[in-house]
């Protein structure tokens, strides 16, 4: 007969183990959480693996123990728990109430004793009980029915001992293993054990006197006389210690079994716990069980349940779809395509929802008549009268452009207001928000296609798992269009929603799909160029290290600079020698080869990344590069770019900037390149108000010569090039929140120096001090800053009580509110430019954002009314207290436009 098995958690073990091997997690409140994910983690693979008809979770009281009364020295020294992990102490506790598992805690007694209590009880009873733990003094409960599961490497992996085990490992019973501790003691607890008995000693005395009693009583047998001197002089103190380390077995307290039996746990309470500590992953898995469970029990109770689907296979049906649309007014969306190329994608099937219970599906391979039905669906979405309503817009925008199809009236996107709710996400997925909000499971994209080699060609998808896959996609769309559109609303950020973000993906979209063209030509010449310059780089390193190695590994060059050159190690790694790019520099005048490594890596890296990258992710048809624009990744609201990354460029490099070279305008067509002068330093002007800087941007003065001018106490007229660039440096440093380190690091100067320069900025400037330090005050009231349009970003580590992290918090505080309104104010001058453009019929087209620039490509004859246009809309984007400047330029290339 199978045997009943409990679970034993060691519930301040397993919590420490967690804090400590995890990274620290916050909510965006700045609840820390990382030892409470690890912890449940654990618990739930436990559960999973190990099955148990019974659980109990024992935790240490704050009152005194027996042992602290019998040894007051015990556990003295110990380091306080952090206090970031002793506030997850209760709302651990609270989880595993929703998780309806019983906690176990008596006054006078620690958790190991009601865990000994407890597994004995179970064990006389016939149970299997496993102990889980981080803690080795458990090993002396093991036994063949009791088993101690101690945890590796963190908390990912488990090591399993019953009492063989702990005789095969330390050579001594699981009994004799509390001897061990009374001869050798223990640090952790401060036990004394016997002064100068290691674990070998203490080993052998034991495997020969069998208990630390034995030997006391049998002294004159030990032939070492030291060591004899050593027991003999501390009889007493090696009772002591094997009292102290002896857990009890035998706790008076009053408990019913049955009160540990596994139950149900309490659902509602546990998912909104988990939402409050935005454990989305471990709702996904609460729900994903349910589901399995369901289907196992033939209940059949996914999503699909929920849907009506109506499949569009000819005209007739398309056009009675058509009526119930237009009766309500409005559709979600939601479509597939092959994804082979951007200008030339088929798409395979598009679901739609109409009202809270109707969905329709269009396969597109199935209709007969594909020309007709192209036709019906540009009817459908060019219907501005139709209010339209996705999750990802811009990705529906890019799916009917091949077919010259635009959607209008687009009202809202679930991805992007739930960015704007909260841009510190990871992802934004339509399965993600489900779970979050209505507490449901969807199948995902590898639920649908599959991995690694098994993945498959959404072609080969089944038919009816992708009607499934998309109509569930619109059903929830539309179940969370009102309850993200509410938080909208409460966070006032209705303007920044609806005039800004929601028109802007459309206005990516475009820019996608026109791309920028590149001179291939020019591009494979650079290609061999590059390649001759790393090679003679490459020599030339070797002639100077007089050996040849392998310069891209960061152990072998590190043994050619500090032990066969000699040069000055600055940073050691667990691995060995640190040759990142800081300590390099560093080392620039001390020999030759330094130069040239730092050289070599900046070729390398242009031509691996750019010159190489740029070939491979030519579009075949166009000839033209289509970056992917992202507008729902960075937490300050900047836009970024992929495949590839044209804001990383390494423009301060000559190297870098003849890159450019390569991106240029179609025949008669040129390159617009309207650039924001000192845009972040503007914003920082109108927010603190501060008279100087005022004055500055309002006199159209040169900002870094007057900074320079009041730092250095000169006249504007006598400021030099070198002091004009530290005031630069200080000036954007402010805005990013810069430490003397940081500045002396950035002008190699003292740090003495570099914070009399920040001193004097601030003299000079008093009122950008004060809006940092009402920023920074603001930040830790409420948990977020906000930039002029009410852009949120939560800084949860602004109360952390780690200095760094909370330094870090502190920077970020001060920074966001500039660097995010900018942000704010280049996307407001992306539409505006955007609509002038599509509303005057314009040929000129926006087709590149990088930082504070915008590219236009336009026609010749375009060019002047076209620039004005540009440099009007970016300079009327926002009324701030002193002018936006624009700096415009013209060329064939983005070089020449420089």
């Amino acid at each position: 007969m199978k045997k009943d098995r409990i679970i034993i958690i060691d519930g301040n073990s397993l919590i420490n183990r967690a804090f400590y091997a995890l990274p620290p997690l916050m909510t965006k409140e700045g609840h820390h959480t990382n030892a409470i994910y690890g912890f449940i983690t654990m618990l739930f693979k436990v559960i999973e693996e190990y099955q148990p008809q019974y659980i109990g979770v024992a935790f240490d009281k704050k009152a005194p123990t027996f042992r602290h009364k019998e040894f007051k020295e015990y556990k003295a020294g110990r380091k306080k728990m952090p206090p970031e992990l002793g506030e997850q102490m209760e709302p651990l506790k609270e989880v595993l109430d929703a998780l309806r598992i019983y906690r176990i805690e008596i006054e006078g007694f620690e958790a190991d004793d009601l865990i000994g209590t407890l597994a004995k009880y179970c064990e006389a009873k016939g149970f299997e009980s496993l102990i889980v733990t981080g803690d080795k003094d458990a090993l002396q409960l093991a036994s063949q029915d009791t088993k101690i599961l101690i945890t590796k490497k963190g908390i990912s992996n488990l090591e399993i001992y019953d009492d063989k085990k702990v005789l095969e490992d330390f050579e001594v019973t699981p009994l004799q293993f509390i001897d061990l501790k009374g001869l050798m003691g223990d640090k952790s607890d401060n036990i004394p054990g016997v002064p100068g008995v290691g674990e070998k000693t203490a080993v052998k005395l034991i495997k020969e006197f069998g208990s630390v009693e034995n030997l006391i009583q049998n002294t004159q047998q030990i032939s070492a006389a030291k060591l004899r001197e050593k027991i003999e002089d501390n009889r007493e103190q090696a009772i002591l210690s094997k009292r102290l380390a002896t857990i009890v077995t035998n706790v008076p307290v009053a408990m019913e079994i049955e009160e540990l039996k596994v139950e149900e746990f309490d659902r509602d309470r546990l998912l909104e716990l988990f939402k409050k500590y935005e454990f989305n992953s471990l709702i996904n898995k609460i729900i994903g069980n349910e589901k399995r469970e369901n289907q196992g029990e033939g209940k059949e109770q996914e999503q699909n349940a929920n849907l009506c689907i109506v499949t569009i296979s000819h005209k007739e049906a398309f056009e009675e779809m058509m009526k119930e649309i237009k009766k309500e007014k409005t559709m979600v969306l939601k479509s597939i395509t092959e994804e082979k190329n951007i200008v030339k994608n088929k798409v395979i099937g598009l679901a739609i929802a109409v009202g809270e219970k109707n969905q329709y599906y269009i396969d597109f391979s199935d209709y007969k008549d594909e020309n007709e039905l192209i036709g019906l669906v540009k009817k459908l979405l060019e219907d501005d009268t139709i209010e339209k309503v996705s999750h990802d817009i811009k990705k529906e925008l890019l799916h009917f452009y091949p077919y010259g199809i635009e959607i209008k009236n687009i009202v809202f996107d679930t991805m992007i207001g739930e960015y704007l709710i909260d841009p510190s996400k990871s992802s934004y997925s339509i399965k993600e928000l489900a779970v979050q909000y209505l507490g449901e499971n969807l199948l995902d994209e590898e639920d649908l296609r599959g991995t690694g080699k098994n993945k498959l060609e959404i072609e080969a998808i089944p038919r009816e798992k992708l009607q499934t896959y998309l109509c569930q996609q619109v059903r929830i769309i539309n179940k969370l269009t009102k309850t993200l559109d509410e938080k909208i609303k409460e966070l006032q950020l209705l303007e920044l929603y609806y005039e800004i973000e929601l028109p802007l993906a459309e206005v990516l979209a475009s820019m996608e799909f026109k791309g920028i063209q590149v001179d291939k030509h020019m591009l494979e010449d650079l290609k061999i160029e590059f390649k001759e310059k790393i090679d003679n780089l490459t020599e030339e390193i070797y002639r100077l290290a007089e050996s040849t190695f392998n310069i891209n590994s960061p152990k072998q060059l590190g043994e050619i600079l500090f032990d066969k050159l000699q040069l000055p190690p600055i940073k050691k790694t667990k691995t060995g020698y640190s040759t990142n790019v800081e300590v390099l520099e560093k080392l620039y005048d001390k020999h030759d080869i330094i130069p040239k490594i730092l050289e070599y890596r900046q070729v390398t890296k242009i031509k691996t990344t750019y010159i190489d990258g740029l070939l491979n992710i030519m579009n075949p048809i166009t000839g033209r590069i289509h970056s992917n624009f992202n507008q729902t990744v960075t937490t300050t609201g900047r836009i970024s770019s992929t495949e590839p990354n044209l804001q990383n460029i390494p423009i301060k490099l000559e190297l870098g900037r003849q890159l450019r070279k390569v991106f240029g305008a179609q025949q008669d067509y040129q390159l617009i390149d309207a650039d924001y002068s000192q845009i972040e330093l503007r914003v920082l002007a109108h927010i603190s108000e501060d008279k100087n800087l005022l004055e500055s941007f309002v006199k159209d003065q040169d900002v870094h010569t007057r900074t320079a001018s009041e730092i250095f106490q000169v006249p504007m007229e006598e400021v030099t090039s070198a002091m004009r660039s530290s005031a630069k440096a200080v000036n954007f440093g402010i805005v990013y929140g810069i430490s003397d380190f940081g500045l002396a690091e950035n002008l190699n100067i003292s740090r003495y120096k570099a914070k009399q320069y920040i001193e004097s900025y601030l003299e000079k400037y008093a009122s950008v001090q004060k809006y940092m330090e009402e920023t920074v005050k603001i930040a830790k009231e409420k948990g977020y800053v906000l930039t002029l349009l009410n852009r949120r970003r939560y800084l949860p580590e602004i109360t952390s009580r780690n200095f760094n992290i909370r330094s870090f918090g502190e920077r970020v505080a001060m920074n966001t509110p500039i660097q995010g309104s900018a942000a704010d104010i280049i996307k407001i001058a992306m539409v505006k430019v955007y609509k002038r453009l599509k509303e005057g019929n314009f040929q000129a087209n926006l087709i590149l954002q990088v930082h504070d620039e915008l590219i236009v490509e336009c026609p010749n004859y375009e060019l002047e009314t076209v620039s004005t246009i540009v440099k009007e809309c970016m300079e009327q984007a926002m009324d701030l207290k002193v002018p936006l400047k624009v700096d415009l330029a013209y060329g064939p290339t983005w070089y020449d436009a420089k």
